[in-house]
């Protein structure tokens, strides 16, 4: 069964890319549709009867060499079994849901091939996700990782033909270059201490890596805390954290179901994923562990600042999606694995429907992007208003405060939140989360109320032929909705309830504490994790009782999301509902503010003047003088001097006659008695 999960997105992706020809068009699109839907069912099926232990899937032999080896082998434990069912459920509706979006694509309506390729690169990204997500050691998760980085390439520059498509899609290559040597630096590390790149084994030597020290650009590291920071490195690149970022928005160029398959609910969470799986050696790095929670926090403040005045329906939800990959490392930093887990789960529904939907208003509005140009269309596309509507409830976390009914990005976001909160930082994290989630709920109630409330604006011609969806765009959407709404409900004991049920879900060992002595008659022992590293999908280490304590934060925190959220959309209802003119007056007002935060906090614009713009003047002075001066000039010169001079000498020796071949062997006797009698040594 795992198998056919793992390598029925690499089937279709061969039909399709190779045999569309012989199967038509739309059989490629079935084919990989329907092979995506066997690989959903069954990834539901593995996560609903996984036991506790984890079980290994040999494949075949890939890399033995000395003490290296690494077997392709299929690790199947419930953080395996998560990542399967985000990965395969959203790709498969991604897919239903692209036969109706790429249907009528003018981009290459003279072009055959574009919805086959188109297809076959979706199945292919799928293929490589998981790939990454099974791995049961790092070179295989690597080759899943950089797979998945092919695959973004392409389909974020699947549109060739534009200018910007193209030069997003190298930025995200590069970008997340930077990134992957991180990665394959901590890979080395891990390899170099251990003698091994197998998960087990690191696992068990992870003790031992926090009393040792690396040196490293000549100084000495603690093992542990460098092999951490080098591993988050990676995961920074992918999952667009502060500094490797900003590629992400700019990935908004590719089609809008790629927007929502890679930047919503997979490629952007294998950073997330990688911490995760990595926790019995995070566990021993503090250090690196309160640089992830940190960053995590201060990307989850930036995007939602610099969400608060885009323009773009789908760089507004991007800025969304980086915000919240922020919450999900604050959680992995503070050591509750299972709450960025749960955060990373009930994310991949609300923000997947989120995307799917902007693109649903997108393919109505005949490809117009700014939503300034919209208006009134909760009429004109009634199904797909009430989608984002229950999406955006999700994302901004509504619900019943201090119980644990709710949308799901309330459960989960108040999970994060709360963590926060009983963690460290002093509570800085707590309180940037708490603001980032006010500004969340501004910025997604600004969405809904320029698109689908108010007057029409922009183009007359375009709104009178706005249009509904087609079914085959519109059922994905329901289906995301069921998630969005019951997913942290369901599943919220699993990720985040007592601590033995947590353990049990996970797989982990725990064991009662005895009841303290003059305790209530009645009162029931605690549970604390157990285990070593590596028994269980997560690990944390002795101390680490997060879990517990995040449980008996006061009631002001746990209402803190809620109240921030209603605040959020009163002021967000304010500006776009009842007072309209007063978005424009503000900006105005605060020019210097709105173009910092317009301008993205100038990221770009100091990379291009910092890192871009000496990198091309050292290569244009490299090409120009060195390739063009010194290593041309020189050859140019001998090639077009000397070698000519030599070819004319020659030239003039053949001259035809037989005195003259004569006379030139008698000189050339002459010469070799001379040095015979003078060089050679003759007596």
């Amino acid at each position: 069964m795992e198998q056919i999960i793992l390598f029925a997105p690499l089937v279709g992706a061969l039909i399709a890319g190779f045999g569309w020809r012989v199967i038509g068009d739309a059989g490629a699109q079935w084919v990989t549709t329907g092979l995506l839907f066997l690989s959903c069912i069954l990834s539901w099926i593995v996560f609903l009867t996984l036991g506790q232990e984890t079980q290994y899937i040999h494949i075949l032999d890939w890399i033995q060499s000395g003490s290296l080896d690494a077997p392709w082998a299929i690790r199947m434990d419930r953080l395996t079994a998560i990542m399967l069912i985000v990965i395969t459920t959203v790709s498969a509706l991604v897919h239903l849901y692209s036969m109706g979006y790429m249907a009528h694509d003018e981009n290459f309506s003279e072009d055959e091939s574009y919805r086959p390729r188109f297809f076959a690169y979706l199945s292919f990204f799928t293929f490589a996700m998981l790939m990454l997500v099974t791995a049961d050691n790092l070179v295989q998760m690597f080759f899943g990782w950089e797979g998945v980085g092919l695959a973004s390439y392409l389909l974020i520059g699947f549109y060739f033909r534009k200018p910007s498509a193209n030069g997003a899609a190298i930025k995200a290559f590069v970008v997340n270059r930077v990134g992957d040597f991180g990665f394959a630096l901590g890979i080395f590390a891990i390899y170099f201490l251990t003698e091994s790149v197998r998960f087990d084994d690191i696992f068990a030597a992870a003790p031992m890596l926090a009393e040792t020290n690396l040196t490293f650009l000549w100084t000495e590291w603690n093992a542990a805390n460098l092999i951490a920071f080098l591993l988050f490195v990676g995961a920074m690149g992918k999952s667009a954290q502060l500094f490797l970022h900003t590629w992400l928005p700019d990935a908004m160029e590719g089609p809008t179901p790629v927007s929502a398959l890679i930047h919503a609910a997979t490629m952007v969470t294998a950073g997330v994923f990688l911490v995760c799986r990595m926790s019995p050696v995070m566990e021993y790095a503090p250090e690196a562990m309160a640089f992830i929670t940190f960053l995590g926090a201060s990307t989850a403040f930036v995007a939602a600042t610099i969400g608060l005045v885009q323009n773009d329906i789908k760089r507004v939800i991007a800025y969304s999606t980086m915000s919240q990959l922020g919450y999900m490392f604050v959680a992995a930093g503070l050591g509750v694995y299972s709450v960025a887990m749960f955060h990373l789960f009930t994310h991949a529904f609300f923000k997947a429907m989120l995307f799917l939907g902007a693109g649903s208003v997108i393919h109505g509005m005949h490809h117009e992007q700014d939503m300034r140009n919209y208006g009134g269309l909760r009429h004109k596309m009634p199904m797909t208003f009430w989608a984002m509507l229950i999406g955006t409830l999700a994302i901004t976390g509504v619900g019943i405060p201090l119980t644990h009914i709710g949308f799901a990005g309330f459960l989960s976001k108040d999970a994060v939140i709360e963590s926060a909160y009983a963690g460290t930082m002093g509570g800085f994290a707590f309180w940037v989360l708490v603001i980032a989630a006010l500004f969340t709920s501004f910025y997604s109630w600004r969405l809904m109320f320029l698109t689908f409330f108010g007057a029409p604006r922009g183009d007359k011609h375009t709104h009178e032929h706005a249009h509904e969806s087609p079914m085959v765009m519109l059922a994905p959407l329901g289906v995301l909705a069921l998630g969005s709404v019951f997913a942290g409900m369901i599943w919220y004991n699993s990720f985040f309830g007592k601590t033995d049920q947590v353990a049990d879900f996970f797989g982990v060992p725990y064991h009662a504490e005895a009841v303290e002595e003059g305790a209530d008659e009645g009162a029931k022992p605690r549970y604390v994790l157990a285990g070593a590293p590596g028994d269980g999908a997560i690990f944390a280490a002795p101390g680490n009782d997060l879990l517990n304590e995040a449980h008996y934060v006061p009631n002001w925190v746990k209402a803190s999301p809620f109240i921030a959220m209603v605040i959020g959309l009163l002021t967000a209802y304010w500006f776009y509902i009842v007072n309209p003119a007063l978005p424009k007056r503000l900006a105005e007002n605060q020019r210097p503010l709105y173009l910092f935060l317009l301008n993205k906090w100038y990221f770009d614009e100091i990379y291009d003047f910092v890192i871009v713009r000496p990198t091309m003047a050292l290569g244009r002075l490299l090409w120009k003088r060195g390739d063009g001066g010194v290593i041309d000039g020189s050859i140019n010169g001998v090639a077009m001097g000397f070698i000519p001079m030599l070819t004319r000498l020659a030239g003039r020796a053949q001259s035809g006659y037989m005195f003259t071949y004569a006379f030139a062997m008698v000189i050339g006797v002459a010469l070799l008695i001379t040095y015979a009698v003078f060089v050679g040594g003759a007596d």
